[in-house]
């Protein structure tokens, strides 16, 4: 199998490091809020490799982290007048609740940050000991130039790297291109002992640190969403190599990015779709065949076009099933089907070519169909087995109760109560508005009133 290496740019056979098994680690959410609709394709892209390569008879170690303490869910935490741990604790079940939903394999290993700070002091206590760390103002620093391999991830050059070019200012850094390791603790905040007083370790040292503790040094794969490659990877292998002097990781897979209009889906930017929305509405086998139908690295953009073309595909699949079910296979479709697993299997080769290998399964629909329409009932039944065995590979439940048709006809049902309410409202009858917002609330439907109209979403907790 052969995929792209962010660090080299080219593409490269996978050879394990350890003969039958692939050692993968994934770069999880940092837990300060629900999902959003992006963080689907940062999740169903490592779940199709490990899937693929499981059914190819790898033994695969799948690690995902929980970024469970971070500047962003202590803001978060003040937000909501809790701690830190409380607000951490609340959205990592949420995500794993949806991850469920989405139909991602869970981790074989999930750890969080929280459970192995012993484990990052002492990395960075190496990097300090080797030179490539100092102290300042109780906050520890990562020293940039003392790692002459820094950008061969991002291709960054640090002498092209200024303040404020997603790099922080700090007059306590000797380079601006320094980024923080350690960081002393403030009042309220949590806090570890450590060499260097009470504080909490920086974002990036956290994935250093557990990868290595589960996957060991030159592991097989570091998988991401592109926005991570710069500053997030990058000085995750700085740090793990510069303390230990060994490859971090051997191959780095990014996916591209959920864009809406030019930009990326983001929480900060206030243009996301939560994941829980889009199952609801949806389904997660129509997530899945949207985003695959698009190679892993190049971006997506968010259209309702793309996602009913996903709809419509995905019936197809579902109706051919459906259409050959209690046929018995009697061994008179055997070579087109192997001929489908071939084609399947050379396009996943193939840097993990998803939109190819679901061409394949899209052809043998169509001729499973025309199998049908002629009564070769034994070549029907045959395409049959493999279009839901290639499927399953890819991830697809197909269950036959069709959730995102469901899920379709409740948005519909939702939608005319609130234009009923708006109605209601235009007319200045404003309790029977409240009355049906009360109503909705009360079976678990949460509405939000907005400029551009009333949204609405099913109630996670």
């Amino acid at each position: 199998m052969r995929l792209t290496n962010t660090l080299t740019r080219t593409e490269e056979e996978l050879v394990p490091r350890d003969e039958g098994r692939v050692t993968l680690y994934v770069c999880g959410q940092t837990v300060q809020n629900v999902p959003h609709f992006g963080h689907a394709r940062a999740a169903i892209v490592p779940d199709v490799l490990r899937r693929y390569l499981e059914w190819r008879g790898f033994d695969v170690l799948h690690v995902r982290n929980v970024t469970d303490i971070d500047d962003k869910i202590i803001d978060r935490a003040r937000e909501e007048g809790t701690s830190a741990a409380v607000v951490a604790e609340k959205y990592t079940r949420i995500s794993e609740r949806e991850m469920d939903r989405l139909g991602v394999l869970p981790p074989h290993v999930m750890p969080r940050a929280t459970g192995h700070v012993i484990e990052m002091i002492d990395l960075i206590e190496r990097l300090v000991d080797g030179g490539h760390a100092y102290e300042g103002g109780g906050d520890v620093f990562f020293a940039v130039r003392s790692f002459p391999g820094y950008g061969k991830l991002s291709g960054r050059d640090v002498d092209e790297l200024r303040a404020g070019a997603r790099v922080d200012p700090d007059e306590r850094k000797r380079d601006p291109a320094d980024f923080v390791l350690w960081k002393a603790a403030k009042p309220g905040e949590p806090s570890w002992p450590s060499p260097w007083g009470l504080g909490r370790p920086g974002w990036h040292i956290e994935c250093s640190a557990m990868a290595r503790r589960y996957l060991g040094d030159g592991f097989d794969i570091h998988a991401g969403g592109m926005d991570l490659v710069f500053p997030h990877h990058e000085n995750e292998i700085a740090q793990a190599e510069a303390a230990t002097g060994r490859t971090f990781a051997r191959l780095w897979l990014h996916n591209g990015l959920l864009h809406v209009g030019n930009e990326k889906m983001s929480k900060s930017l206030g243009n996301f779709v939560t994941l829980a929305e889009a199952l609801d509405r949806y389904g997660a086998d129509v997530l899945r065949m949207f985003y695959l139908q698009v190679a892993y690295r190049s971006p997506v953009d968010l259209s309702e076009e793309r996602l009913a073309e996903a709809q419509a595909g995905l019936e197809r699949w579902r109706a051919f099933l459906r259409a050959a079910d209690g046929l018995e296979a009697d061994g008179s479709g055997k070579d087109e089907a192997d001929r489908v697993r071939e084609r399947f299997l050379a396009a996943m080769e193939d840097d993990l070519s998803t939109p190819r290998a679901q061409a394949a399964l899209f052809d043998a629909v169509t001729a499973g169909n025309q199998h049908l329409e002629a009564g070769r009932t034994g070549e029907a039944a045959a395409l049959r087995d493999v279009v839901r065995e290639l499927a399953g590979v890819l991830g697809y439940a197909l269950a036959e109760d069709t959730g995102g048709a469901d899920a379709a006809l409740l948005d519909g049902l939702v939608r005319e109560l609130l234009d009923l309410r708006a109605e209601a409202r235009a007319a200045r009858d404003f309790a029977t508005g409240d009355r049906i917002r009360d109503r909705l609330a009360a079976l678990g439907v949460v509405v939000e009133d907005r400029p551009d109209g009333p949204r609405w979403h099913l109630d996670p907790r």
